[in-house]
């Protein structure tokens, strides 16, 4: 399995807009916020790995 890592870059409701950081991308992928961890924010550092997203410290 890949790990990919990733910053919020907004929200807007019930979703939010994340950019990859661990490869040359200025897509933006839109998730439900249902499927991220509570308390993220924008400038929040993710990493999803076997389907599912982490804050990393």
């Amino acid at each position: 399995m890949e790990t990919w890592y990733y910053t919020v870059v907004s929200i807007d409701g019930d979703y939010a807009n994340l950019k990859r950081t661990d490869i040359e991308s200025e897509d933006l992928k839109l998730v439900a916020r249902a499927l991220l961890p509570e308390g993220i924010r924008e400038g929040t550092q993710l990493k999803y790995e076997l389907m599912q997203y982490s804050i990393l410290d």
